[in-house]
């Protein structure tokens, strides 16, 4: 076993947050709660080994860190937006300090390479430093009246407390995309992080909760609240939280959609994607392989953004998938910690059921496997976790393909004619998260990014569908739920709008021309 690995110096890790084997998942800052809720255990996917118990919470304990949220608000919204970034400067400051460590957890807890893991943490300290800058630009409009001697604008307000759940596969990441932005913009926030990596969020927790008491903020404004699938549910009906911001499958985001929106509240959705990379006949296949690649077996397949379909030309198809067998073969799988290994384990053996369950159906439905998948097997492989990333053919008609399989299966669909016909077959799914087309020819790479093109939130050239950056704004459409976090103007999520209109005359004239003398 890889020594950065052993359970002995995963636990040393958890010592310097003072996190034990058998730790409360209930925190408003300053305080831990007891955690009577349901007793979660995380198991790293890497070796199978308990890692330790994280204690939820109990309705009457989400109610308490809820309140103190809420009261957090009242004071933490006075501050000065560029004093609440200094705040989140600080943040930056101790993540870099705790860069390697917190990676590592991340990596063993979830099961993601090493590399992913510290490439996490730093998305996490790129969006602190965004959310900094940000604090000084917080602004609105100006707007001319239509009325002598009026003034229009508008400004924007914090919301209050914002409820973040989020997924297995970004366990950390995620919650700062949020929380940074919204600490910033004066929210408090409420985290329910995945039941199946609890640990990261306890790590995350006793990092910021240090820098919040150093600046004296009220205690609440960064609550955690661990616990199984009712804790989510009692975010979405809780009528005090006017934003859910919710992370994970699109069976997930339907049902916290429904329930916020059945309270007007505000639902912020990142949901799952069926993401596609066109391969043109004009394409440097090159740039091709290492894209495709990367974006298809990268956290063994498990991220929203993960490429699950090429849509490859007639004219370059034998030479392209001849390209990928050779490199797939080429694939070490094993402990993500060990830097030399490509691809780690799933998250746990659902997720290898559903995995195996795919390529049977794959098979089923008549598509054709030029690498064959399966479970791997031996020593080294003891969680019953890791899989072979698999490679089919289909046609874009088959339902399995539709569908989103949380795995490295990669689809082939071929295309022999204009690029519009492999634009529509990208678009045809229900999911509209990430897309892209490798091309060196100008006139598709504009018809793919035109308001014909690609569906997706995210259309990219020359690059793969995974690894988006903190400066543009991330998210989808359709069954991806419309959500937009991390940059661009994505703060205004996390804000109220108000327009304001100032008479500085001695009339009161209204607007239209409207005449109402007494």
């Amino acid at each position: 076993m890889n020594t950065l690995t052993a359970p002995s110096r995963i636990a040393d890790l958890l010592k310097q947050w003072n996190i034990t084997e058998d730790h409360s998942g209930v925190s408003t800052g300053k305080q831990w709660l007891k955690g009577e809720g349901e007793r979660l255990v995380s198991s790293s996917p890497v070796d199978g080994s308990e890692i330790g118990t994280v204690r939820g919470a109990s309705r009457p304990e989400y109610d308490q860190a809820v309140k103190t949220a809420q009261q957090a608000f009242l004071e933490w919204r006075t501050w000065p937006a560029p004093k609440r970034g200094e705040v989140v400067r600080q943040f930056a400051e101790e993540l870099r300090k705790h860069k390697a460590e917190l990676g590592k957890l991340v990596s063993y807890e979830m099961g993601k390479s090493y590399q992913e893991g510290l490439g996490e943490v730093q998305e996490m300290i790129d969006i602190c430093d965004f959310a900094v800058g940000l604090s000084r630009q917080l602004h609105g409009l100006t707007m001319h009246s239509e009325r002598p001697e009026h003034r229009m604008y508008e400004q924007w307000h914090p919301l209050g407390p914002v409820a973040i759940i989020t997924a297995f596969n970004f366990p950390v990441a995620v919650w700062s995309w949020n929380t940074a932005l919204a600490w910033v913009c004066g929210d408090v926030t409420i985290w329910k992080p995945s039941e199946k990596v609890p640990l990261c969020s306890l790590a995350c927790q006793a990092i910021v909760s240090e820098v919040l008491a150093r600046n004296q903020a009220p205690e609440g404004v960064s609550t955690l609240i661990n616990g199984g699938r009712e804790v989510g549910e009692w975010l979405a009906h809780d009528e005090r939280i006017p934003l859910v911001s919710a992370t994970g499958s699109t069976r997930m985001g339907k049902a916290v959609g429904a329930a916020v929106g059945q309270r007007l509240g505000r639902a912020l959705l990142e949901l799952g994607g069926n993401n596609a990379i066109i391969v043109s006949d004009k394409a440097d296949l090159d740039i091709a392989l290492h894209a495709s690649l990367f974006g298809a077996v990268g956290t063994a397949g498990q991220r929203c953004t993960t490429t699950r379909r090429l849509i490859i030309h007639d004219k370059v198809y034998k030479t392209f998938t001849d390209k990928l067998v050779k490199a797939y073969g080429q694939l070490r799988i094993g402990d993500p910690l060990d830097e030399h290994n490509h691809v780690g384990p799933l998250i746990d053996r659902a997720a290898v059921d559903l995995y195996t369950k795919a390529l049977a159906t794959i098979k089923e439905q008549g598509g054709n496997m030029l690498v064959e998948g399966g479970v791997l097997s031996g020593a080294q492989y003891g969680s019953g976790c890791y899989v072979k990333p698999a490679i089919a053919e289909v046609t874009p008609e088959m339902d399995i393909v539709k569908q989103e399989t949380f795995a490295p299966i990669l689809y082939l669909i071929r295309y022999n004619g204009d690029v519009a016909d492999a634009i529509a077959t990208q678009n045809n799914v229900k999911q509209g998260l990430s897309s892209s087309i490798m091309t060196t020819d100008m006139r598709e790479m504009e018809r793919f990014l035109s308001v014909g093109g690609s569906d997706c939130g995210i259309a990219n050239v020359n690059i793969g569908t995974s690894g988006a950056e903190i400066g543009g704004a991330f998210g989808g459409e359709k069954e991806t739920g419309g959500g937009r976090e991390s940059g661009s103007d994505a703060w205004k999520t996390y804000m109220r709008r108000q327009t304001n209109t100032i008479n500085y005359g001695t009339t009161v004239p209204l607007a239209q021309g409207i005449k109402f003398d007494l």
